[in-house]
This record gives C-alpha cells, structure tokens and sequence, in this order.
C-alpha cells in the first residue's frame, strides 16, 4: 500500500474526468439495470475518445514546491495533542 496525496496533480485530473463521466453520462441517467449502466458509461467514453479534450497542466513547479515548503513548515509547527477538541465547562 501506498499513500497518495490527493493534492497530486494528476489525480486531481483524474478526479476531473470521473467528474465529467459522472455529471453527463451517470447522473442524468434512468438505469434499470447494471448492464444498461456499463453501456452508458462505455458510450461515454468512446465518445470521448473520438474528439477528446486535453486538460491543460497550469501549475508551475516552483508554485508547487513553494506550496509543499510552505505545508512542512505548518506541520512542523503542529504541537502533539493540539488537534484534541477543547474540554468544555460545564455549568454549575
């Protein structure tokens, strides 16, 4: 097992196109069976594959790396037991 950050840039592309798959060929749709539901979804994507679209990588690797130093620096800030919720008081 390996952990992967969700702030990874290619699974956020990914997450996009799950997004686009479920929003047009998933949501709007009225499935009576699972086998109806595989053959919306494999028709959505051979339409997709006939005039796809890229998705444009926007981001800089000098933002990125800026962005992960500013991270290690908050959680190195991050004291054990700091994100324990608050005992309340209790009125008397």
């Amino acid at each position: 097992m390996q952990f992967i950050p969700t702030s990874f840039s290619w699974l956020n592309l990914v997450k996009r196109w799950s997004g686009d798959l479920t929003g047009k060929a998933v949501r709007r749709g009225s499935f009576a069976s699972v086998p109806d539901l595989i053959m919306a979804i494999e028709a959505f994507i051979a339409a997709w594959n006939r005039d796809p679209e890229p998705f444009v990588w926007h981001a800089k690797a000098e933002d990125i790396l800026a962005k992960i130093e500013r991270c290690r620096r908050h959680l190195e800030q991050i004291q054990p037991g700091c994100t324990l919720p608050k005992r309340r008081i209790k009125a008397a």
